[in-house]
């Protein structure tokens, strides 16, 4: 069952939370030797919502009326609801630069093997502590590159994922307006 928030979402106020720009987290991503990455289960739906939110978030169906215990998908501030969530929980690991979050996407990088491994194991600790799903066919262990949101980090560069490039090239050009 899918909600169609659009209404809803005329009303909401929006969220002016700074969530991260790509390309600078990657700029620093281009630094590390080793990197590991790893994406939140199911994003937004970790988030818990309060019960006067619920009833906002209320659907009718044929069989009854449901409504959400978790943040859905299509909700105007789901995006920042869940940065704020996700940077609230690692804190220091993100000033210190070594923890790179895009919304629901989690990296870490480091210069050494080691530093890596405890690294990460010190953000597992952390997402097990607040009962973070980890979604295991998207991690990524130790790797010296990584391919993100169309753009590779290969050993200490940046640059463009050439298959997102070629898929853009290869499309016909317009030939109407709409």
């Amino acid at each position: 069952m899918v909600g169609d928030f659009r209404e809803l979402n005329t009303y909401a106020i929006p969220d002016r939370y700074r969530i991260s720009r790509i390309h600078g987290t990657l700029t620093q991503l281009s630094k590390a030797r080793y990197i590991t990455s790893m994406d939140s289960l199911k994003g937004f739906h970790q988030n818990g919502l309060m019960p006067h939110a619920r009833s906002l978030l209320r659907m009718m169906a044929h069989c009854g009326i449901y409504e959400y215990f978790r943040m859905p998908f299509g909700i105007k501030n789901s995006p920042s609801h869940h940065q704020i969530m996700i940077n609230t929980l690692f804190p220091h690991e993100l000033s210190e630069g070594w923890l790179i979050i895009y919304i629901d996407y989690i990296i870490i990088c480091s210069e050494t093997w080691k530093l890596n491994s405890e690294r990460l194991s010190l953000v597992l600790k952390k997402t097990l502590e607040v009962n973070m799903k980890i979604y295991l066919k998207k991690f990524s262990f130790w790797f010296h590159e990584l391919k993100s949101q169309g753009h590779e980090v290969l050993g200490l560069s940046l640059g463009v994922d050439k298959n997102k490039l070629d898929a853009v090239s290869l499309k016909q050009i317009p030939q109407k307006k709409k």
